[in-house]
């Protein structure tokens, strides 16, 4: 006999108990499965695991079993939910429901919505609800979730808090008369495909979506390489995904593209941007390739750029991760990324409560990895290091044209 047979025929037994009966026989099925019991009989029977553990305490007491003389009349005790809002499940397979059969877009509006989401949909339509019985009733119909999770930080900078302090004055002085301040950050490469996505959603069981065994590069139809600038004044994202290689120049061309598509249109009086970036990667503090392409940016938008970054090992504490990039994550999570198209529309379509917007573009320019720039060019940058640790600290300033 298998274990859904089992089960099936477990609850066939105790469907002709009383109450007493049944949280004794489900305390000795518990006993008798051992360790992990009390939860898989909780789960085919839907008792509670209290439930379950009185049984247990009956039992196992010395005393002699008698029949409880204060069994509760049938249909006694608090009513269901189901039966005081008929229309709760009804309302709450409509949210679950694919909007649009074959439309691969539509139906990523639905399968990221969390059991808190649900509960403010249902609230809004007239139930009262919370949002865990929000869940029992979705496992009741027949939907599970499953979830990961990744936490690792590097070593702290002695001069962290100092260089903490530092960045906050200047986001502070920046923002109190008016002019841009960005966080900036390359996201996770993805590969576009059909490949595992980390995290779950909320589907029916045997709904799931079927992807590749195996993520290899070379089934891919590309990879995708989100960099990100995060306006905390506004509270707007930008996202460039770019196709090729996460490069100093496409890190500053997201920035421009940026600054072309929302900044100049909100701050086309500023001549100042101050810059929010992590120490390393394609915007690290010692990538000349970096320094180089801002004074192009600085060259060609006129504006002194100021830059600070994180000191090593403190990259969560940039607040794109968790103002921007965390949300996306959680727009996508358990959804293959199978086109360009998909992962723009996903990265658009995220919101929040507190009003964040993204827009996203798809940027299919071609960066090419190892550039060269000589002393002599890195010497002609226009770069003023800030007293308070240079190397962390600096602005560039547009070049004087020269005149022949």
């Amino acid at each position: 006999m298998n274990k859904n047979e089992s089960e099936e025929l477990w609850i066939k037994v105790l469907s002709g108990t009383d109450e007493v009966q049944t949280r004794r026989f489900s305390a000795l099925h518990a006993l008798e499965l051992g360790y992990g019991g009390i939860s898989k009989v909780s789960r085919f029977t839907g008792l509670s695991r209290s439930t379950i553990e009185k049984g247990i305490s009956e039992i196992k007491s010395r005393k002699e079993l008698k029949k409880s003389t204060r069994l509760r009349k049938e249909g006694g005790g608090r009513k269901r939910i189901v039966d005081n809002d008929p229309r709760i499940i009804k309302d709450i397979d409509n949210i679950m429901e694919k909007n649009t059969a074959g439309d691969p877009m539509n139906h990523l509006v639905w399968t990221h919505k969390s059991t808190y989401t649900i509960a403010d949909e249902l609230k809004a339509k007239g139930h009262t609800i919370s949002e865990s019985t929000v869940g029992r009733l979705l496992k009741k119909q027949g939907y599970s979730l499953q979830a990961n999770k990744k936490s690792k930080e590097g070593c702290a900078s002695p001069d962290r808090d100092e260089q903490f302090r530092y960045i906050n004055k200047k986001v502070k002085e920046f923002a109190e008369i008016g002019d841009p301040v960005i966080s900036v950050d390359t996201k996770k490469k993805e590969l576009v495909g059909e490949f595992k996505n980390a995290g779950t959603n909320w589907k029916k069981k045997g709904e799931a979506d079927e992807v590749e065994v195996y993520d290899f590069r070379s089934t891919a139809k590309g990879v995708a390489i989100p960099y990100g600038a995060y306006d905390d004044q506004r509270n707007e994202g930008f996202v460039n995904v770019g196709m090729t290689s996460d490069t100093a120049e496409f890190a500053v061309n997201s920035i421009t593209q940026w600054w072309r598509i929302l900044g100049s249109k909100h701050y086309f009086q500023s001549k100042r941007l101050l810059i929010c970036a992590d120490g390393g990667g394609s915007n690290g503090s010692r990538n000349r390739g970096w320094k180089y392409f801002l004074q192009n940016f600085a060259n060609v938008t006129g504006m002194e750029v100021t830059v600070c970054h994180y000191p090593p090992g403190t990259s969560k504490w940039n607040k794109i991760e968790h103002r921007m990039f965390s949300f996306i994550s959680m727009n996508w999570r358990g959804k293959p990324l199978v086109s360009y198209k998909v992962i723009i529309e996903l990265i658009s379509a995220t919101k929040t409560k507190n009003g964040l917007n993204i827009f996203a573009r798809l940027d299919g320019g071609e960066y090419e990895k190892g550039k060269k720039f000589s002393d002599k060019e890195i010497s002609k940058i226009n770069i003023q290091k800030h007293e308070k640790h240079p190397k962390w600290n600096y602005s560039i300033s547009p070049q004087k044209l020269e005149v022949t």
